[in-house]
């Protein structure tokens, strides 16, 4: 009974972006190059700013439409009063047809069609924390 609910209280105490890590399954360094298609309009990294997207540091485990000074379409302000979080299956399923995904959406990208690049983007972006290291 002790162990339960130690062994409860640990997993309740793990950050949800470590448990949204361990379901991803792509190769970052791959994905740092199918990343090459995303920067015209995001940006990673320690001195990302805003750019037609929002930033995307510490997007893996992140509540969807939630970086304060980014503007919204309705689609995605309505994902995230609906408390959606941008785990890697709902990232993957975002990234392969955004407009299918979230009717209205802003985003003008038509998405990935290749699993593995879907994989290997997701891994990639999950190499930054919210602060970009």
């Amino acid at each position: 009974m002790i162990r339960t609910v130690f062994a409860a209280a640990c997993f309740a105490s793990l950050p949800f972006a470590a448990l949204a890590e361990s379901h991803i399954t792509g190769d970052a360094e791959a994905g740092e190059k199918v990343f090459r298609k995303c920067m015209a309009c995001h940006a990673v990294g320690a001195d990302a700013k805003n750019k037609v997207g929002p930033v995307l540091n510490g997007v893996v485990g992140r509540a969807v439409g939630s970086i304060e000074d980014f503007r919204y379409s309705d689609a995605l302000q309505q994902l995230n009063a609906d408390g959606v979080v941008w785990t890697p299956e709902e990232l993957a399923a975002f990234l392969e047809k955004p407009r299918d995904y979230a009717k209205g959406t802003k985003m003008a990208f038509a998405g990935l069609r290749k699993e593995d690049e879907r994989q290997d983007v997701i891994a990639y972006l999950a190499t930054f924390g919210a602060d970009g290291m």
